[in-house]
């Protein structure tokens, strides 16, 4: 199983960027995804999560209103599509996938994936 994190970059306060996760060697539309990022000295926090249809959507309350996240099961990929970006959402961010459904903790996700940096600065 592989989840390849992409889009990250260097945006402006207040910019958009859209992250995008693409997966192999899974039955895509039968895993929940997750989003999860690491900011330098802190721990990994959960950014939000979609279940295996694309019909609920889960986000912490640090991102609600701002992150939307959606999926694409013909093309295996899940979109974090990141709004009104704030400097405190510099972290490397990272996708998961969960059989069992979303859950709202950092453990208990079957796969991982490397992650990509997004940096929030003027």
């Amino acid at each position: 199983v592989q989840l390849q994190a992409s889009g990250g970059g260097l945006v402006q306060p207040g910019g958009s960027l859209r992250l995008s996760c693409a997966a192999s060697g899974l039955t895509f539309s039968r895993y929940a995804m997750g989003w999860f990022r690491q900011a330098p000295g802190k721990g990994r926090e959960f950014v939000g999560g979609i279940n295996w249809s694309g019909g609920s959507t889960y986000y912490a309350d640090s991102v609600k209103g701002r992150f939307t996240i959606s999926r694409d099961n013909a093309k295996n990929t899940v979109y974090p599509q990141m709004n009104s970006l704030k400097p405190e959402d510099t972290a490397v961010y990272s996708c998961a996938a969960r059989g069992d459904g979303i859950i709202l903790t950092t453990t208990r996700w079957d796969y991982w994936g490397q992650g990509t940096q997004v940096t929030v600065s003027s």
